[in-house]
């Protein structure tokens, strides 16, 4: 089959073809609340004190900021979503993103979770082709601290990492069983290591005829370029597939602040331009060993984007080659992912579910991600307010 045709982020009517007009204008008023600052900060700390005052705001989140960024408050509540995103060609990666348990107890109802997210995609891989999870809902943060520092646990400590370890096994195994390829989260570097661990443990065990378990490297980290070329010649080595999911990066401020609080060097490139480098030849890197790896490039950056499609072409690699994906979050980027998906390219969406409560943490990151990442709440108000525009010239 032939690679895929040069894909424009522009066609603002096929980048919101699946949203309503009241959708849309919905999108517009929180992405212009986000876009000024000093309004997303009041209206951020407002929301924190009436959820700390169990003031009754669920039902004004829900339908404003919660609808637009996630699916909904269970997997089936999510069905309309999915079957909306397939409609036009873009996938769903369920995204169970309660936050904050601390119990066994909480650790394996995650668990359990994220088991019931690979049941639902064997149903229709199509329309759900991965699952995905964060060790860190499976496992206590400080215990895989203490396991990055390399200190040795005592025996209770041994005895929940083993059960940690035990429930990531569990869920790669029914992915694996049930083939439905698995991401697995970045975390921060402070406990990354653990991370990294496991999930090269699961590749070795179940990534023998092809990319079930994915890793996924941060490129803004400066240690990120070389463990991904360490990974592809450990996988030779070992005779088993790489899954490779590439990100810039989550914790860039939070990571920054430790390493000078901490005085030790900090672990993430000095600016963007590095990063910028450092990502666009990891997708050179994975182009380059496709036959022993899969890839998923999980970016809002246009030129990344347009940047691998450059690739697939000059490789020969087909826009339909399912080891070739590229995702970006619910609710973001709307002109990257749907006019991809209307070349032909295999892309899905990250859409986070859960009670409204539950996923406040989640919801609080993207209003300050969207309003600190330059200009990612401008672009995406260009391109809303464009589409508005075109319509209402269409029907006037």
């Amino acid at each position: 089959m032939e690679p895929g045709p040069p894909v424009s982020f522009d066609d603002t009517s096929v980048a919101f073809s699946y949203k309503s007009d009241a959708a849309l204008k919905k999108a517009n008023f929180i992405f212009s609340l986000v876009n000024h600052p000093w309004i997303s900060a009041l209206a951020t700390g407002s929301v924190k004190l009436a959820l700390t005052l169990r003031l009754p705001v669920e039902g004004l989140i829900r339908s404003t900021a919660f609808v637009h960024f996630c699916g909904g408050e269970s997997i089936a509540k999510s069905e309309a979503a999915v079957r909306q995103l397939a409609k036009y060609g873009v996938g769903t990666i369920l995204d169970y993103s309660v936050e904050g348990e601390k119990s066994e107890e909480g650790f394996d109802k995650t668990a359990a979770e994220i088991v019931r997210t690979i049941e639902k995609a064997r149903q229709d891989t199509r329309s759900i082709p991965f699952s995905v999870f964060k060790v860190t809902g499976l496992a206590s943060f400080s215990l895989l601290e203490k396991v990055h520092r390399k200190e040795r646990l005592d025996p209770a400590e041994q005895h929940a990492y083993d059960r940690a370890f035990a429930r990531v096994d569990r869920i790669c195994a029914k992915a694996h069983a049930n083939g439905v390829p698995v991401l697995i989260d970045a975390e921060e570097t402070w406990i990354q290591d653990p991370i990294d661990a496991m999930a090269y443990a699961m590749m070795e065990k179940y990534n023998r005829t092809g990319a079930i378990v994915f890793n996924t490297y941060q490129l803004y980290r400066t240690a990120s370029l070389g463990n991904l070329k360490d990974s592809l010649a450990e996988a030779e080595r070992k005779n088993y597939f790489v899954g490779a999911k590439l990100v810039r990066g989550a914790y860039m401020e939070k990571e920054r602040a430790r390493a000078e609080a901490m005085g030790y060097e900090s672990p993430i490139h000095p600016d963007k331009d590095a990063t910028d480098k450092a990502f666009n030849a990891a997708l050179e890197v994975s182009m380059d060993n496709l036959a022993r790896m899969s890839v998923m490039c999980g970016s809002h950056n246009e030129y990344s984007n347009k940047y691998l499609t450059e690739l697939m072409a000059k490789h020969g690699v087909s826009a339909e080659d399912s080891r070739v994906w590229f995702a970006q979050l619910y609710g973001m980027s709307d002109n990257i992912s749907f006019n991809l998906a209307n070349a032909g390219y295999k892309v899905a969406k990250y859409v986070p579910y859960g009670p409204v409560r539950s996923v406040m943490p989640y919801l609080l990151r993207r209003a300050t991600e969207n309003t600190s990442v330059a200009g990612q709440s401008s672009r995406e108000l260009v391109m809303i307010r464009k589409e508005l525009a075109r319509r209402r010239s269409v029907k006037g």
